[in-house]
Formats: C-alpha cells, sequence, structure tokens
C-alpha cells in the first residue's frame, strides 16, 4: 500500500503539471503584405464588439494588447495603419483518470475480496474533472485596404480563474504567446 501512495504522488504531480501547460499559438498571414510598413494601430470595434466574452475581459485582453504593441514601437492612432480586432472562443473539456492501479485482474491465489472487477477501487477509482479551454483569435486588418493581413490564436486552459490578478496574468501570456508570432517576417529570422 505504502508503494502505491509512493507511485501516486509523482503520477499526481506530473498530471497537474501538464494540465497547466503553456499557450498552443498558430499564426497565419497574407504573404504578399510588407509587414514594414505598418507603424501605427487602433482597435477595430466593430469586430471587438461582437467578442462573446464579458466586457472587462475585453478591457484586459485590449490592455494587454495595447501593452504589447507599444512595446514592439507601435503607436496608438486616430489615423492608423493597422486595425486591431479580438474574436473569442471557449469550450469545456472533461477529462476521466481511471487510477485502478493493481486493483483489476487475476492474481496468485485468486481472492475474491481482493481482485476483479470492482473490488479494490478505493485505491485509485475513477476521475472526472473539467476544464475550460479558450481560445483567442487576434486579428490585424490593414485599415486602408479593410483586409486581413495576419492572424494569430492561441489556445490554452483558463481554469476558471476567480483570482483577479491571476487572471489578469494569464491573458496577458495569451496575448504576448500571440504576439510572439508577429510579424512573420521576425519568426521566419529566428
Amino acid at each position: 500500500m505504502k508503494k502505491v501512495k509512493t507511485l501516486a504522488i509523482p503520477l499526481f504531480v506530473m498530471l497537474f503539471l501538464s494540465s497547466c501547460s503553456s499557450v498552443q499559438v498558430l499564426s497565419d498571414y497574407d504573404k504578399e503584405t510588407n509587414f514594414t510598413e505598418y507603424k501605427s494601430y487602433a482597435f477595430y470595434k466593430t469586430g471587438i464588439d461582437q467578442a462573446q466574452i464579458s466586457d472587462l475581459d475585453k478591457k484586459r485582453i485590449l490592455k494587454a494588447i495595447q501593452d504589447e504593441m507599444n512595446n514592439r514601437g507601435f503607436v496608438k492612432s486616430g489615423k492608423p495603419d493597422l486595425l486591431v480586432s479580438i474574436f473569442t472562443k471557449e469550450k469545456e473539456q472533461v477529462d476521466v483518470y481511471n487510477n485502478n492501479w493493481g486493483a483489476w485482474g487475476w492474481g496468485w491465489g485468486w481472492n475474491p475480496w481482493m481482485w476483479g472487477p470492482g473490488w479494490g477501487a478505493g485505491w485509485g477509482g475513477s476521475q472526472v474533472s473539467t476544464r475550460t479551454e479558450g481560445s483567442l483569435y487576434i486579428d490585424l486588418i490593414d485599415a486602408g485596404t479593410r483586409e486581413l493581413v495576419w492572424q494569430g490564436k492561441g489556445v490554452g486552459n483558463l481554469n476558471n480563474i476567480k483570482d483577479i490578478n491571476k487572471k489578469e496574468e494569464r491573458i496577458k501570456e495569451f496575448v504576448s504567446e500571440i504576439l510572439q508570432q508577429y510579424p512573420p517576417d521576425a519568426v521566419a529570422v529566428n
């Protein structure tokens, strides 16, 4: 029994750490676009208003985007080169873990009180957990042509964060990871 507990702790730690994985990022862009021409930006209100998240989370996302864009040398402007829009999706993930270490099967000297289907489930049993997986899309639109020139997508666990500071940090992480892919020429060089 002590060996089972000794093995269970590292397995739970690995499971926990893997569920806290970073943001998975994808990006796409118009390869005909010269991204070095873009120096200023503004938020595209029409697109942002359609994002189906709370106004507080929208403000957090837009603040994180503004900070990232400013850090990259872009200037927020009334006559921008780029329009920035966002889109969000979320889905509930259900994970089922069957932790029946040694509780199944038949062993030497079969004993109906120790082995067999259903007995010994107290050693691990099944565990069900839910988590929220969120996707954040950041669209960069050429202000002159109104055509999408770059799109970044970040997917990761949101874990229903209740602490506002942790929530803001997670949003900053999403935005930062996504915008590391912009501009595409800089990504190709690295």
